[in-house]
């Protein structure tokens, strides 16, 4: 087995490591890079007046709370706090030093379906993302009656890559598997690759974190998926081990 691993960043150098570790090949190609989002210096006046935060993943957080250090302010107290994911939660406890919900299944469907979502009507909701993404949790929680803003903290820059070169090299390394963690970067991959490229990526087996992933992956071409039910290393590990 080898591993194509284009999750960006650290996170990305993180899985690989973990994977050369457990004796599986794995290549390191990041789809996209990220930055601060141009909604960081609109922050603070919703953040401290928000009934409930949300936070989409680990770079909405990191970036949040870098930018709240360099404000020399703190974390709001009065707000509850849920995320996306598991490790998010983790990362967002770590920092703000208060509780945080979040779903056994990291996506917008079962956030959507925590406690503390299901009665907000008149409620000020403050979403921290990328630049674009999350469109449900908007959409469903202003019907619901509340407060929506969303705050885009970080933001994507798509990496562009020659396709016929890259999966050249991918094929000779012996690539049988793929990870991508979201929709906006398996929508992006596919627009690199050339028509022969793409016939070769779609019969790799394909590893992706939510069941929306996989809908758009199955209406993509890919024949083989699975999906993990969280973007965090850890599950994804689990999932590709022998």
């Amino acid at each position: 087995m080898a591993v194509l691993v284009t999750r960006p960043d650290a996170q990305g150098q993180e899985l690989c490591q973990q994977l050369t570790q457990l004796g599986i090949d794995a290549l390191h190609h990041p789809l996209i890079a990220i930055e601060a989002g141009a909604g960081l210096p609109l922050l603070l006046p919703d953040l401290y007046h928000c009934d409930i935060l949300i936070a989409v993943s680990q770079h909405a957080v990191t970036f949040t709370h870098q930018f709240l250090q360099s404000e020399r302010s703190l974390w709001p107290t009065s707000a509850i706090y849920l995320a996306v994911g598991q490790k998010t939660a983790h990362v967002l406890s770590k920092l703000s030093a208060q509780p945080v919900h979040y779903p056994d299944i990291s996506d917008s469907e079962h956030l959507l379906a925590l406690p503390e979502l299901h009665s907000v009507q008149g409620k000020s909701i403050t979403i921290l993302r990328g630049n674009g993404g999350r469109e449900l949790i908007f959409d469903t929680l202003g019907e619901r009656g509340a407060r929506v803003c969303y705050r885009e903290v970080y933001q994507r820059v798509d990496l562009p890559f020659a396709s016929d070169t890259c999966v050249a090299a991918w094929q000779q390394a012996g690539v049988d598997t793929l990870v991508i963690t979201s929709s906006h970067q398996l929508m992006f991959f596919v627009s690199q690759l050339t028509a022969s490229s793409l016939s070769w990526v779609l019969g790799l087996k394909l590893l992706v974190p939510s069941d929306r992933i996989a809908h758009d992956a199955k209406a993509l071409g890919f024949q083989t998926i699975v999906t993990t039910g969280s973007a965090a290393n850890p599950d994804l590990v689990a999932a590709l081990q022998p």
